[in-house]
């Protein structure tokens, strides 16, 4: 099964967090980029993308993200699994918490029939809406929040990385 994580960044985070990320799922990530140094055909080299996007200013896509999803216009993603994660400042910013988030999925669902892996629980988080919801009690993706809970980053990317395992069928494999 190939992996590829690509991530938009302006401040770095968002690279920290794709980097612990490939750490916790070891070998099984094949590729890791910068969204901004990638070109769209490229995703089409990988079973599973996880894409990384902070949610910027109020509510809007990081920039690096809003320049490449236009480019990705006719590309087919069916038979793609992907993955969704973000950051989001849930104090400052609770009104469009992991906006972002939303954003990338309702660009990326549209891009043939691809399949959303990943979808993780609300609870533990306090803020009062967001784009970046599935459903009443989950996200699109896992949800870190860099400014106001990072000591709980380390816990909530290993259960993650563990429930994409599952979902891939992939529990026994090594990190």
């Amino acid at each position: 099964m190939s992996i590829a994580i690509f991530y938009g960044t302006t401040t770095g985070n968002t690279e920290e967090a794709a980097e612990l990320i490939s750490e916790e799922l070891g070998d099984l990530v094949s590729h890791m980029a910068d969204i901004a140094k990638t070109e769209p055909q490229d995703l089409l080299n990988y079973q599973v993308l996880m894409f990384g996007c902070p949610t910027w200013n109020v509510g809007e896509l990081q920039y690096d993200w809003e320049d490449f999803l236009p480019r990705l216009e006719g590309l087919d993603l069916t038979g793609k699994k992907i993955a969704l994660f973000g950051l989001g400042d849930a104090y400052g910013y609770s009104e469009n918490f992991l906006d972002a988030l939303g954003l990338l999925w309702e660009e990326i669902k549209n891009l043939g029939a691809p399949e959303l892996i990943g979808i993780w629980p609300t609870e533990g988080y306090t803020y009062d809406e967001s784009l970046g919801q599935y459903d009443a009690n989950h996200f699109l993706g896992l949800g870190l929040d860099e400014e106001n809970e990072s000591d709980l980053h380390d816990e909530r990317i290993k259960a993650w990385t563990a429930q994409i395992r599952t979902e891939l069928g992939l529990d026994g494999a090594a990190a």
